[in-house]
């Protein structure tokens, strides 16, 4: 009998044994499902700078000039300005301008054609009509300038592009210049304000 009571004692102890385990591994796991971690923290910083982009085509017009004559250009030029500005910018504002105003075309020999006597007009722009590069722009020489339209900016259109025509001619029926070719550069710059 104290064997059969060691024997007994001892299989409970057994199954007590492996009670106790499972319950005890049923509520460790329970604990591991419940706790976090510490909270760390990543910052996102994301940047998007302004710029303005201009692309002028063709980027040669020919003219065949006439003495005492206007003459047009070979075709118009296709002005396409893209923008991305930020919340405190109100305005847009596109230029032609020569860096002389005496000489916006020259042969090279002494001989000049003055940015008076270049028009240009932009019909979705500012010179509807056709006007000289006689204004001071922000680039260029003073007197050798044309603004090409002005743009309204508000948090409508902080991004966005647009298309202008440039028609241009050469007047001669006020300047008398020898047989020659005259050779100029229009730059066309933007401007946020």
């Amino acid at each position: 009998m104290f064997r059969s009571t060691r024997i007994r004692t001892f299989y409970a102890c057994r199954v007590s044994f492996k009670a106790l385990l499972a319950l005890s591994l049923l509520f460790a796991s329970c604990a591991v499902a419940q706790t976090s971690s510490n909270n760390s923290g990543v910052l996102l910083t994301a940047t998007l700078p302004e710029s303005i982009t201009v692309v002028a085509a063709p980027s040669a017009v020919v003219f065949t000039l006439s003495p005492g004559t206007t003459s047009n250009g070979s075709s118009a030029v296709s002005i396409t300005t893209a923008w991305i500005l930020g919340a405190t910018r109100s305005s847009l504002k596109l230029y032609g301008s020569f860096n002389s105003a005496t000489a916006a075309l020259t042969d090279g020999n002494g001989d000049n054609i003055p940015s008076a006597n270049v028009l240009g007009q932009v019909t979705t722009g500012a010179p509807t009509s056709m006007t000289p590069f006689t204004q001071t722009a922000p680039f260029g020489s003073a007197g050798a300038g044309l603004e090409l339209f002005s743009q309204g900016i508000s948090p409508a259109n902080l991004t966005g592009t647009r298309t202008d025509d440039l028609t241009l001619e050469i007047d001669l029926t006020n300047l008398a210049v020898p047989a020659g070719v005259y050779v100029g550069t229009l730059d066309i710059q933007a401007q946020a304000l």
